[in-house]
């Protein structure tokens, strides 16, 4: 069924069961379900399985459920993985666009690109993407002019790179490794150098296109790095593990884009909590069945000044950090 024909006899169902339409505050739409005739159907696509990519999607089916969208009942999920392979994204994206689900949450640029490429009609929510507009996701941030719309997890880059030389003070020389083939992997790798530069500080990078080539690249960049930058990388994100360990030997402090890559082998991180990420999405996924237009949704985040610092690879490296930074520092549980 499709998404207006759900809205439509929503609407009759709605005015069946109520003298006055539900309230609304400040003229915006209501964020929570409303009555439905028939269970919608949401696809839910993401690139490859980590901790962030997770906890946004863990974060979208709670607030979903907070909303009233009850799996099973009033909603159900079709949620796929492609496991960081492009050609089963684009089954995926293929699959959803066939069956006609009434709408997607597309966690991560590559998903985002992939179901653009295959729809302009079924409405859209992305989470844990950094730039729509780099992507070339949405005309605007402010004015998405599409089907596309939902939340970014820009990080505070230059926050994060002048966290780096805080905790690592005599840093000359910060490391970089990336996906060269992620648009928002490049969009925040250029802030961060030009961060790099301003400090009058230098750079050295090494970029993968799989999580097969991040061995080498980390036993390569820390012979030249004092100190190593990741930033919300789906690929090295993936290799987090292999990151930590050869960053551990190699006694080299890794700042990450976000806390799950922390939990999973880094070292320290100043960034946003994807979980409540997931949340915001739901709220506007909630507008969009309750009416809303994606084309006119601006972009949406939540705030980026969360601080933490891994106590087990701090105990690893033999590190010490000024006092200010101790509060932060705590046991983290690795991630699965």
């Amino acid at each position: 069924m499709s998404l207006v024909m759900v809205l439509a006899l929503s609407a009759l169902v709605a005015c069946d069961q109520a003298e006055e339409p539900q309230a609304t505050t400040n003229g915006e739409q209501a964020t929570t379900a409303e009555p439905q005739a028939d269970p919608i159907t949401i696809g839910i696509v993401q690139i490859v399985e980590h901790p962030a990519l997770d906890a946004a999607r863990d974060g979208f089916i709670e607030g979903m459920a907070e909303a009233g969208f009850i799996e099973g009942e009033n909603v159900i999920y079709d949620i796929q993985n492609a496991q960081g392979d492009q050609s089963t994204l684009s089954t995926i994206a293929d699959r959803f666009v066939n069956n006609e689900v009434d709408l997607i949450l597309a966690i991560a640029t590559p998903s985002a690109q992939a179901i653009a490429a295959r729809t302009t009609d079924i409405p859209v929510i992305g989470t844990a993407i950094t730039s729509y507009t780099a992507a070339e996701l949405v005309d605007s941030d402010e004015v998405p002019g599409g089907n596309i719309t939902g939340t970014t997890d820009m990080n505070p880059v230059g926050d994060q790179i002048q966290l780096a030389i805080d905790l690592v003070s005599d840093a000359e020389t910060i490391g970089l490794i990336y996906s060269s083939a992620e648009a928002n992997s490049v969009y925040q790798i250029n802030i961060a150098k030009q961060y790099i530069e301003d400090k009058g500080l230098q750079w050295e990078e090494r970029t993968v296109e799989n999580t097969n080539e991040v061995h080498q690249a980390m036993q390569s960049l820390v012979r030249s790095a004092d100190v190593i930058y990741i930033p919300t990388d789906n690929v090295v994100a993936s290799a987090m593990a292999i990151v930590g360990e050869i960053a551990g030997e190699a006694g080299i402090a890794t700042i990450t884009g976000e806390s799950g890559m922390v939990a999973s082998g880094g070292f320290a991180t100043m960034g946003i909590d994807y979980f409540d990420l997931g949340m915001l999405s739901a709220e506007m996924a909630v507008e969009v069945i309750n009416g809303a237009d994606t084309a006119t949704m601006s972009i949406r985040t939540v705030p980026g000044d969360e601080i933490v610092i891994s106590e087990e690879a701090l105990e690893r490296l033999g590190k010490t950090i000024p006092d200010r930074f101790m509060p932060y520092v705590q046991r983290l549980e690795a991630a699965e």
